[in-house]
């Protein structure tokens, strides 16, 4: 059944299969000038190491990956990496998937209305619409959004939002799949979503084949929030409260319990909840939560100490409180978190 997107009727087809072999299926990747090159990159060395994989086994051609553009001449990517498209944009014929990668370019052909005219036309065409990091703006803009969930990278998310409020955007999704539109996180997540496309339409065996080959998680735990820089928030404008967002950030060990902060800025305990939750869109608990979480990111990356020693310098008083509060942030435990991203191999006597 037809679902009403925005401007477009989007009809997701199924795949055709016939004595077990699945027909290649046509990949359509859209380049533009100030494209992240691995948004194009990622994804096509995973559908083409699925398409050998499949072609080599007998059971189907795998996908047939075109990238096409406006211009006919090379795309010059954010690095200035130059990609040659292998054709126009087409104007006719079904798609199977139809990709816009990200980067800053993908930003400024979202305000381009001849290039949202061809993408509206061509989503209408397709079985689904895929987008790489900020390759989300564009499908926001033409409409293709509207009412749905999406993510992007956590750095723009926000922007999106605010540009899009009739998109749901989620900040931490490696990717995100609702019916026949797909939208993932940044850069490398590129990779993540394309290893779904092919367990979608392939199974988990051949998408697990090609994660290993890649070196990378077919499934990559917890969200990118793990992987986005300390939340930074504006200083606020009452100067109680950011008297209060002050002490938070000079001492995440403190005791930051609501009544402590309150008598030391002077206001009644509700009053500076209200108050603190208005200026900063977190109530003090979550607040300083997100704080100490950020505060033991940093020593868990950095500084060679253990999960316990960690949990103590960064306020949350037990490792138990800290994995659960990190598992709510980031969606890992701490030590799968600095397994992952330490510098320095923690200290036993620390």
């Amino acid at each position: 059944m037809a679902e009403s997107v925005g401007h477009v009727s989007l009809t997701p087809r199924s795949y055709r299969r016939h004595a077990g072999v699945v027909p290649a299926h046509q990949v359509i990747v859209a380049l533009f000038d100030g494209v992240q090159p691995l948004d194009v990159t990622g994804p096509h060395e995973v559908l083409m190491g699925a398409t050998a994989l499949l072609t080599a086994r007998g059971t189907g051609a795998g996908y047939r990956v075109s990238l096409v553009a406006a211009d006919p001449g090379p795309a010059t990517a954010e690095s200035g990496l130059r990609l040659l498209p292998d054709g126009p944009l087409p104007e006719s014929g079904d798609i199977g998937t139809l990709l816009v990668p990200g980067g800053n370019g993908a930003r400024t052909a979202a305000r381009d209305d001849a290039f949202l005219g061809w993408l509206r036309r061509a989503a209408a065409r397709s079985s689904r619409v895929v987008s790489v990091c900020t390759g989300a703006f564009p499908l926001a803009a033409a409409g293709l959004l509207d009412g749905r969930s999406a993510t992007t990278h956590w750095r723009y998310a926000r922007e999106l939002a605010e540009h899009h409020p009739a998109v749901d955007v989620r900040t931490d999704p490696i990717y995100l799949r609702q019916d026949a539109v797909w939208t993932s996180a940044g850069v490398t997540a590129g990779i993540d979503l394309a290893l779904a496309l092919v367990e979608a339409d392939h199974g988990a065996e051949v998408a697990q084949r090609i994660a290993r080959e890649l070196v990378v998680f077919l499934r990559r735990p917890g969200g990118q929030s793990q992987f986005a820089g300390p939340v930074w928030s504006p200083p606020a404008r009452r100067p109680a409260v950011r008297a209060a967002q002050d002490l938070i950030h000079a001492d995440p060990a403190a005791d930051l319990r609501v009544p402590v902060l309150a008598a030391q800025v002077g206001m009644s305990e509700r009053h500076f909840s209200r108050e603190f939750t208005k200026a900063l869109g977190a109530p003090p608990g979550e607040y300083v939560e997100q704080v100490r979480v950020d505060a033991a990111r940093r020593l868990l990356e950095s500084a060679p100490v253990l999960v316990s020693a960690a949990a103590t310098r960064a306020g949350f008083g037990s490792a138990e409180t800290m994995r659960r509060a990190f598992l709510r942030r980031l969606g890992v435990a701490p030590d799968d978190y600095r397994r992952r991203f330490a510098t320095v191999a923690p200290d036993e006597r620390t």
